[in-house]
């Protein structure tokens, strides 16, 4: 049986290529047609036609705005043959825009089901993202073998925008984390330790978390080759706001760290990985 997979970005394409090593037939559509070259995959002509073919299709694209122009806009996958399909949408969306994407995939009798993934590009190779699904249980069972082929740790959480709200929660975690051990190294350089040292430091210490040990050695190096954006980071951050203001909630800290995030604009860093904050506190 085809699988469709619809966006060919860094993480997109890891998570192709983890597909196909385990032995999905794997039909491809990116924007950018160049993208798929190297991959071993089956090129269609666009969404609509993908979908056609392939009973299950997976997307993992920038934002909400990316999905709803793959799904309603020419050649969309709405305009395909969508009867009794699953779209397994990884991209982190806005909540919002989620609930619209079941209701317009339902109506055209296809389901729609949240795989929100926390982890990059890394553990998307080895099988070993964390994902957080939510939509109808038979969406769920039908995506499962599939999502077990990316993914160590499944969580279902059933109601419809669970998962893409637990995932801007979980980016809160992320962007801060990653915030915070940027400015602790800028600083441990300052008071005069070797760069390294004080990653080795930090990691023994109260710095030791999956985020440090992601990114270290990017750190150590100044290698910031792009596995998770910056831009990336600050569309989640600005989505969680969106989020809290719903929730009339406060949100203080992800509120400094998006801006941290946004100065990267303006120093052409955004496609640059998130860990190049570093860049930015090294400037101070």
């Amino acid at each position: 049986m085809k699988v469709g997979f619809i966006g060919l970005g860094h993480l997109g394409t890891a998570m192709a290529r983890r597909l196909i090593s385990e032995g999905v037939d794997l039909v491809v559509w990116n924007r950018t047609i160049e993208k798929a070259q190297g991959l071993g995959a089956e090129v269609s002509n666009s969404p609509a036609a993908l979908v056609s073919e392939a009973p299950i299709v997976f997307l993992n694209l920038f934002d909400s705005n990316a999905v709803s122009e793959v799904l309603q806009g020419p050649e969309g996958v709405l305009l395909g043959r969508c009867k009794d399909k699953l779209i397994i949408d990884t991209t982190t969306n806005h909540f919002d825009d989620v609930e619209k994407f079941h209701k317009l995939v339902s109506s055209e009798g296809g389901q729609y089901l949240e795989a929100n993934v926390l982890g990059s590009v890394v553990p998307a190779t080895q099988g070993a993202l964390t994902i957080l699904v939510s939509g109808e249980k038979s969406a769920y069972d039908r995506a499962l073998p599939y999502l077990q082929k990316l993914g160590k740790s499944i969580f279902y959480l059933g109601v419809p925008t669970l998962a893409t709200k637990m995932k801007l929660v979980n980016n809160l975690v992320l962007g801060s984390f990653m915030a915070t051990i940027a400015e602790a190294v800028t600083l441990g350089e300052a008071v005069g330790l070797d760069r390294a040292q004080v990653i080795e430091i930090l990691a023994a210490g109260a710095g030791n978390s999956g985020v440090l040990n992601a990114k270290k050695e990017m750190l150590r190096n100044e290698d910031f080759s792009t596995q998770f954006s910056s831009a990336l980071i600050y569309k989640d951050l600005h989505y969680l706001q969106d989020l809290s203001s719903s929730l009339k909630k406060p949100l203080f800290t992800a509120a400094v760290v998006k801006e941290l995030y946004g100065m990267t604009f303006t120093r052409d860093m955004d496609k640059l990985d998130f860990s190049a904050i570093y860049k930015i506190f090294k400037e101070y």
